[in-house]
């Protein structure tokens, strides 16, 4: 099988790993959040990678930023999902420190992503 374009993106690589950290720690909450927090948790995570990879795979750079941008606002539903787990005591506060480091990781990388496609402005002629 073929490695996919979008596999080699360290942007893709740094969210998909970030799910897979949501996945392993969300695990341990409780039953009763199952069909709540956690899922919504897990879905916004890996929303995250799968919005690079289906705006890698469009045809239009147009497109490809806005499935980034996307991707961005999942970010900012995990964050929200993340302060909650923590003030519910759902995980340890080193847990979160490290899932919170990755998120940011993964923002820092998806806005300079974002920047690297946007066309640069042309100066006005003299």
């Amino acid at each position: 099988m073929q490695d996919k374009g979008f596999r080699k993106l360290e942007t893709w690589q740094k969210a998909f790993g970030f799910a897979l950290q949501v996945y392993r720690t969300t695990h341990v909450f409780p039953k009763e959040e199952l069909y709540a927090l956690t899922q919504q948790l897990k879905r916004s995570a890996v929303s995250v990678s799968a919005n690079i990879a289906e705006g890698y795979e469009r045809q239009h750079r147009k497109e490809y930023i806005q499935f980034l941008a996307i991707a961005k606002g999942s970010l900012g539903e995990v964050e929200t999902y993340l302060l909650l787990a923590r003030e519910l005591g759902y995980f340890h506060s080193d847990q979160y420190q490290l899932l919170e480091a990755s998120r940011q990781e993964v923002a820092r990388l998806l806005t300079g992503l974002i920047r690297s496609l946007r066309p640069t402005p042309v100066p006005p002629a003299p």
